[in-house]
């Protein structure tokens, strides 16, 4: 498969996890899809690891790629591959960009997953007080304690679901760009295999 070609495979698959990861993070302003003071909402998501770091951050990366394969190369110098070149290399920048973004969201997710979600809890088994019960991430291996979360109903398990998503999609994210990286540097020294380049490298 041409260089071009195969990142525009990247890029559709990226568009669609960015998506993914966008709406995950709405969701996590919606504790069990309840709507809740803002004081009352996790701090991670606060952060926007999913709207911004795999979001935002990895759409640009994502339509770089998908424009790559129609990229225009004629015209650079009299040399014909010369534009196409430029544009995978140029391409390793922007999949920086996505890991840079992508790689923001495996953190926060994974800081958010650690810490557990804001809940109401009985405070002084007297007064119910919104807190952050769990420490350390002893939650994920003893689910007992996730009835210290009194409300909103399930954020446990709403909080550990959406979280985790976001945690893989940006795992993989990460992974599709630095694939990009080693395809773009091979693109910017081989050319590419197909195209008005291809065939004809340097050719008049």
């Amino acid at each position: 498969m041409c260089s071009g070609g195969f990142a525009k495979c990247l890029g559709i698959t990226l568009m669609p996890l960015s998506i993914v990861c966008v709406l995950c993070n709405i969701l996590l302003f919606f504790p069990s899809g309840e709507v809740v003071d803002k004081d009352h909402i996790t701090d991670q998501v606060w952060y926007f690891g999913g709207i911004l770091g795999s979001g935002v951050l990895m759409i640009f990366p994502a339509l770089v790629f998908l424009g790559l394969k129609n990229n225009d190369c004629c015209g650079c110098c009299g040399n014909e591959s010369c534009g196409r070149r430029f544009a995978m290399l140029s391409s390793i920048l922007f999949a920086a960009v996505g890991v840079t973004g992508a790689g923001y969201s495996v953190i926060v997710s994974s800081l958010a997953i650690n810490k557990g979600p804001k809940c109401v809890v009985l405070h002084n088994n007297s007064q119910d007080v919104w807190d952050t019960p769990f420490e350390e991430g002893d939650y994920l291996s003893n689910t007992t304690l996730w009835t210290d979360c009194l409300a909103p109903p399930g954020v446990v398990s709403w909080h550990l679901s959406l979280f985790s998503v976001l945690l893989v999609m940006g795992l993989i994210q990460v992974a599709l760009c630095a694939v990009q990286v080693v395809n773009g540097l091979l693109g910017a020294i081989c050319g590419d295999c197909c195209g008005c380049c291809g065939g004809s490298d340097g050719a008049v």
